[in-house]
């Protein structure tokens, strides 16, 4: 067989599969009309995006793969078909971090893929107001960054908040230098988020030593003011350069490679158990002699994995604090109920802020 009637068997085979694949698709999106039909006459429930079951998918997805395509390239595909189906079923609004082209967004499309509609919003505040009020479906904010710490704004407003945490999600974060020529002798003044400055710092100190740095409140924002002034550099992302048309006089400029922050999803419903989970928890404890002992002992004997713990003030007084912990295992888990129970008794304030699957990309 020629090289050209080779190709042609390919070529024909791969046509095929696009249409076995493309009514594979429908199909799904058929059933999932049907669950929605299901779901409206049976169990008189309007609750359609279930984070739990699309984590169990997303798990066994990846789990089952054969490639040549990573795992996570085939879970971001069935992603994007679940996120399609489900806007049959329920069209969602998600409120970000904005303005547009922010990472905030780019981690909202990353949880719920482009069949979502994304509100972008001014503050975090904001974005916890129009989730409490019904005004959009879910939020996502972030709470921390691997190299800057935790987003400590986030915390205080889960203080007085009755959302719940429903999900989480990790994106790998590089930051460009953008400009309208590309050139990086035409820079004289570099914007950008704060945390987006620290996560540069020592790149701008050897490449850009004696240009100002001015903090914004995003680095979208600083995309948009970088459009309209030649002499603005801004520090954002391949998406900001596109959206407000700029280019990139360096690329990834963070100081670290692995570069990440963990946004998290806030909702108003309890999330059931995916099988592999996380639970956030508010503790204020009594002031006294070994309270944060007390507070760990439980979690050490009933075998509860820490991941992570943070303190905030508590505002009620002075050197009163509140402590923010992630537990590895769901609330309705008998080890983490045990270790819950035993902490209520010994804080002045336990509050569960969600139980939620961990992320799976």
């Amino acid at each position: 067989m020629s090289d050209s009637k080779a190709l042609q068997t390919v070529r024909d085979e791969i046509d095929a599969l696009d249409r076995e694949i493309q009514r594979l698709v429908n199909r799904r999106a058929e059933c999932a009309m049907q669950v929605a039909e299901i779901k409206r006459e049976v169990e008189a429930s309007d609750q359609f995006y279930r984070p739990e079951r699309e984590a169990q998918v997303l798990r066994s997805v990846v789990e089952r793969n054969e490639g040549p395509l990573a795992g996570e390239t085939v879970a971001r595909l069935f992603r994007e078909i679940m996120s399609a189906c489900l806007a049959l079923e329920e069209p969602m609004t998600v409120a970000y971090l904005g303005p547009e082209g922010t990472f905030t967004q780019a981690a909202a499309l990353k949880h719920f893929g482009h069949g979502v509609t994304t509100a972008p919003l001014s503050a975090i505040d904001d974005i916890f107001r129009d989730v409490e009020s019904g005004a959009v479906h879910y939020g996502v904010v972030p709470v921390e960054n691997s190299t800057e710490g935790v987003v400590t704004h986030t915390l205080d407003t889960f203080i007085n908040s009755p959302l719940k945490i429903s999900g989480e999600v990790a994106l790998r974060i590089h930051h460009n230098l953008l400009n309208q020529s590309g050139d990086l002798g035409a820079v004289q003044k570099i914007c950008a988020h704060q945390q987006a400055l620290a996560q540069c710092r020592e790149w701008l100190d050897e490449h850009m030593p004696n240009v100002v740095c001015e903090p914004l409140s995003s680095n979208a924002e600083a995309a948009k003011l970088a459009a309209a002034d030649s002499s603005v550099a801004a520090i954002a992302s391949d998406v900001a350069a596109e959206l407000y048309e700029l280019r990139a006089a360096a690329s990834n400029i963070e100081d670290e490679p692995d570069n990440t922050t963990r946004f998290l999803v806030i909702g108003r419903q309890d999330i059931p158990a995916s099988g592999n989970d996380k639970t956030s928890i508010m503790v204020s404890m009594r002031n006294e002699p070994g309270a944060l002992a007390k507070l760990l002992q439980p979690l050490a004997e009933q075998g509860v994995d820490m991941t992570r713990i943070e303190s905030r003030p508590s505002r009620r007084g002075n050197w009163e604090y509140v402590f923010f912990l992630d537990l590895l295992g769901h609330q309705e888990d008998r080890a983490v109920q045990n270790a819950l129970a035993v902490i209520k008794k010994e804080a002045a304030v336990l509050k569960i802020l969600g139980s939620y699957p961990r992320a799976v990309l």
